[in-house]
């Protein structure tokens, strides 16, 4: 499976959110057992197809950013059909 399949996997079955990049990172190797090998790029990539949403996101009135793994409708569309969901 690439990378960019395994970060639709985890995206489509868990909610990721997280303080920052290394721990969604540590989160997503948790969940699936393994370590992206280059895991910004696959972000990227999955950017680049439109099938996630841009994952730092700083809210209204929050003095952080937070890092979330968010499909966009097209990467639902993406993951079920690599998945036969």
């Amino acid at each position: 499976m690439d990378n960019a399949a395994l970060l639709l996997q985890v995206g489509f079955r868990h909610p990721i959110d997280a303080p920052n990049a290394d721990e969604a990172f540590g989160m997503i190797a948790a969940l699936t057992g393994q370590n992206i090998p280059d895991f910004h790029a696959a972000i990227a990539a999955c950017l680049i197809q439109g099938w996630i949403e841009e994952p730092i996101r700083l809210e209204d009135h929050a003095l952080q950013c937070h890092w979330r793994l968010v499909l966009t409708p097209a990467g639902v569309a993406e993951a079920r059909r690599r998945t036969g969901a």
